[in-house]
């Protein structure tokens, strides 16, 4: 008798494609189908899980949403399988909190640059010369809400050597110094940018022969793949801070088992299959999928196949920071996505910014704190 499984997963190539492709083989072996069906990358970065838990087995989801879900009891743990050390960077360590894993890192994802191979010979590395190309007009960078800060959290990491929002935000010169950056690469692309998200900044710079590079968004590996899209787009590490790219918010994806389900045991052994190095590097990779598995990223058949998108970005995933984990973590992150965002756009000075952004994330770290977490 055949079992039949629901999930949600994103609504891309990248987070339908891939995770559809690995279920169909999987049925084909197991006898267990799953249905899946998607939400908006809006939705995927902001809705709550409470709802979704209720109606679905299988949930892939953004790792900040981790710490909320577990402790309002929503998630299945789940069995390490391949250790952290095979997955890239911190992925693994995401999904993790108070000692459990509720998610395993089947996509991998952080700020990254992209570039027209056929426009740009080579991606600037420093961001001096990101400035300069961003002066000849051709500079793309995705700045609505989430991204905008994204880009704030990227850079004070960076220039600070240390994870933004640990305590206080960041800080005070690392801030001023990123805030100025981040103010002079907003005068000199087009103003649409204030609203765009990476996915919208690739569509751009693969369709229109005008744009050539964008240093800092959210990478897609299949722009780097034959045939997606008018133009090809190759992905490289974001600019460098004192000669190493470091700093870049991670993302990605991770794959849930809802604690809600009637059928826990074909749930997770579903989710531990798929992240497994034969399946990430093989049917969900070529499913349009960025795996988070090592063996993936250090596939040379797969590099090709991206256009170097795994051996021209691994530096800038090994190096990337991590958001606080938190159950209150995403409130905190909505309203300083806003405060980020108005600051940018109406050019406020950095010190007004960072006494805000302090407040939100000291208040964080002290209810956490307090709570013995």
């Amino acid at each position: 008798m055949t079992l039949r499984l629901r999930g949600i997963t994103w609504d891309h190539p990248r987070g339908h494609g891939s995770i559809v492709a690995a279920s169909r083989a999987y049925a084909a072996s197991s006898g267990v189908q799953i249905d899946w069906d998607a939400r908006s990358l809006q939705a995927f970065a902001d809705q709550g899980l409470a709802s979704l838990t209720e109606s679905y087995d299988l949930l892939v989801i953004d790792h900040p949403h981790i710490p909320e879900a577990a402790h309002a009891g929503l998630l299945a743990a789940l069995p390490d399988g391949d250790g952290p050390a095979e997955f890239v960077g911190r992925s693994a360590q995401s999904y993790c909190w108070q000692g459990a894993r509720y998610g395993l890192a089947i996509d991998a994802a952080a700020q990254v640059a992209a570039y027209r191979p056929d426009l740009l010979p080579e991606p600037p590395r420093t961001w001096a010369e990101v400035l300069d190309l961003a002066r000849d007009g051709v500079v793309l960078w995705p700045a609505k809400p989430i991204d905008a800060f994204a880009s704030t959290f990227t850079l004070v990491s960076g220039l600070q050597g240390a994870d933004a929002g640990q305590g206080r935000f960041a800080d005070p010169a690392a801030f001023a110094e990123a805030w100025h950056l981040l103010g002079r690469l907003r005068d000199l692309v087009p103003p649409e940018c204030r609203s765009a998200n990476p996915i919208q900044v690739a569509d751009r710079m693969a369709t229109e022969n005008r744009w050539a590079y964008a240093p800092l968004l959210y990478g897609y590996t299949n722009y780097s793949r034959p045939g997606f899209r008018d133009q090809l787009l190759c992905w490289r590490d974001i600019p460098e801070i004192d000669g190493q790219p470091r700093g870049s918010m991670l993302g990605g994806a991770g794959l849930a088992v809802s604690a809600r389900t009637a059928h826990p045991e074909e749930a997770i052994a579903f989710a531990t299959w798929v992240a497994t190095g034969l399946v990430q590097r093989g049917v969900y990779a070529l499913g349009g999928g960025q795996p988070g598995h090592l063996t993936a990223w250090m596939d040379p058949d797969l590099d090709a196949l991206t256009h170097g998108f795994f051996s021209g970005t691994r530096r800038t995933l090994d190096q990337a920071s991590l958001r606080p984990q938190h159950p209150d973590f995403m409130a905190v992150q909505d309203a300083a996505c806003e405060r980020v965002h108005r600051g940018l756009w109406e050019r406020e000075a950095a010190a007004p910014v960072l006494e805000d952004l302090d407040r939100m994330f000291t208040a964080l770290a002290e209810e956490a704190e307090h709570a013995g977490r």
